[in-house]
């Protein structure tokens, strides 16, 4: 199989939450008989498309579902906000794992997806074989969770996909590495049109409960860092405001075995849309 044979199929499964049931939606690449999964799962306001140059590439040999989180993209919407948390999140990825028959799976997850990970890796008895959490620490600054609910927390329309685009540009700014057509594909699966016009794709109740937890709740996940027992990878973007350098070294003295590699001018987060960030997570998935 090329990665020019490749599309995704789109799906969703039933989950469940404090409020009743929610549908998760996945796009599904490569072989569902491959011998093989891996999970790529996205940032807090981001959804499944982020990954789509990567998940062509590493479906050659493996199957890779990327699910849209809760709230984002394709999926439902929770009824109460206060119920976007990690919790919820990864009892709807464990939901997701079984009604894939997944037994063990290697993890990509960028930001709030690494964050999952962190938590999914360091439990007992965890499915997850090797670990890549892309440009996050198992705590958040608080500085850089007040720039990103700066501009989260708007409800905004846009006219077109050019308003978009401008939009991303300036929000998404530390992203890398992003070209002209990547801006332009970002806009394009980030969007959902309304009555009133194009809207980015995700719950603006994840922002309020995120703007109001990050207030009230430390982040917190080293007790589960600890515990990681599976090959892990840090991707570290060098201008990160999230992976700071002194977060980086807490995390390579608290856990010896995890591997880093690097992108220079790069900040929050590298993209996984280029070649080079793509063949360095294909090659030391392969290991």
């Amino acid at each position: 199989m090329t990665q020019e044979d490749i599309s995704p199929r789109e799906s969703t499964v039933r989950s469940i939450g404090r409020q009743g049931f929610h549908h998760i939606a996945y796009r599904d690449w490569g072989d569902v008989n491959a011998s093989r999964t891996a999970f790529c799962v996205h940032g807090l306001t981001r959804n499944s498309h982020d990954f789509d140059p990567l998940a062509r590439t590493l479906a050659v040999d493996r199957r890779v579902v990327c699910p849209d989180l809760v709230g984002r993209g394709r999926s439902d919407w929770l009824t109460d906000a206060s119920d976007y948390h990690l919790l919820q999140y990864n009892i709807d990825l464990a939901v997701l794992a079984a009604r894939i028959g997944a037994e063990h799976f290697d993890w990509i997850g960028t930001s709030l997806g690494g964050l999952m990970g962190i938590a999914f890796a360091g439990l007992p008895n965890s499915p997850v074989r090797r670990l890549v959490v892309n440009d996050i620490a198992p705590e958040a600054p608080l500085s850089a969770l007040w720039r990103v609910s700066r501009y989260m927390h708007e409800d905004r329309r846009f006219t077109d996909l050019a308003e978009v685009e401008a939009h991303l540009r300036v929000t998404l700014a530390p992203f890398g590495p992003m070209t002209d057509a990547d801006w332009r594909r970002i806009a394009r699966t980030s969007a959902t049109q309304t009555d009133a016009g194009l809207r980015l794709a995700f719950d603006p109740g994840i922002s309020k409960n995120a703007r109001r937890t990050s207030l009230l709740i430390h982040v917190d996940l080293w007790r589960y860092w600890d515990r990681i027992t599976c090959p892990v990878l840090i991707l570290h973007g060098v201008e990160s405001d999230f992976l700071t350098p002194a977060l980086l070294a807490r995390m390579r003295r608290r856990l010896p075995h995890a591997e880093v590699i690097e992108f220079d001018g790069v900040g929050h987060a590298p993209t996984l849309n280029a070649s080079g960030q793509i063949g360095v997570v294909q090659q030391w998935l392969d290991r």
